[in-house]
């Protein structure tokens, strides 16, 4: 037998005017909100990101080309590997989580058949397991498995720039990011969220269940300096007959 829980918020009851669910939230406690109006339940000891989500979701948009992007994968087979694209607005300083996927019991080949359409350029961040040796790749290492099948996986293991891989500074620089606005998430993304809202702790340990995507993006931020800007950002334009290039600027 099958169980699936599908959640649906406020925003789903559509017999009711923004203006009246705004009114409905509004009426509740503050620390009830989130609860009431949107599912997210007191788990363990508490939420590991306490973020409103209105304050990381937005609107999809056509990114960039100029902006870095990166993706990052969290390996799995019973429980579901992941995968997210982030974006790097480096003026401004805030990534964007632009695409997510979650799929079980797949192998590298048939992952990367979903991945490489996101950019065979992208550089793929991924964990120290990926290091490991597997039965169904016959001794070779789940991240050079990935590799062979094309993706563009980045030479060492997701780690923070000197060096050290600790779970808590990850999540730490992810909750920096969402409290100071410098976090954003596209709304369409749901499989996200729902991790998002049930992600917490019980007597202070993170639970390790149905946390995929945020494993996935929490490497993502810990590699955030090996995003590349698309290659085609930097396709030269053909200067026309008998035009100067004084300077190089069109070779």
């Amino acid at each position: 037998m099958t169980r699936h829980v599908t959640f649906m918020t406020i925003d789903d009851a559509e017999h009711y005017t923004p203006q009246q669910r705004a009114a409905i939230i509004s009426a509740y406690p503050a620390h009830e909100r989130e609860a009431r109006a949107r599912g997210i339940p007191v788990l363990g000891s508490g939420r590991i990101f306490p973020v409103a989500e209105e304050l990381i979701a937005c609107e999809p948009f056509r990114l960039p080309r100029y902006w870095p992007r990166l993706g990052t994968l969290d390996f799995g087979w019973d429980h579901p590997s992941a995968a997210v694209e982030l974006a790097w607005d480096t003026e401004a300083d805030v990534v964007y989580v632009a695409k997510a996927c979650r799929a079980s019991q797949q192998t590298p080949a048939m992952q990367a058949l979903t991945l490489k359409p996101w950019g065979e350029w992208l550089p793929w961040a991924w964990p120290r397991d990926g290091r490991r040796e597997t039965l169904e790749g016959a001794g070779v290492a789940l991240a050079r498995q990935y590799g062979a099948h094309g993706l563009n996986m980045l030479s060492s293991h997701a780690q923070f720039a000197d060096g050290s891989v600790s779970v808590e500074a990850g999540l730490m620089e992810m909750l920096d990011r969402m409290q100071s606005g410098r976090f954003k998430v596209f709304s369409t993304l749901l499989p996200w969220f729902e991790e998002f809202r049930l992600y917490h702790r019980k007597d202070g340990q993170v639970v390790k269940l149905r946390d995929d995507l945020m494993a996935a993006t929490r490497y993502g931020v810990m590699m955030l300096r090996e995003a590349v800007v698309d290659p085609a950002e930097f396709k030269t334009a053909r200067r026309k007959a008998g035009q100067s290039d004084p300077l190089g600027a069109f070779r």
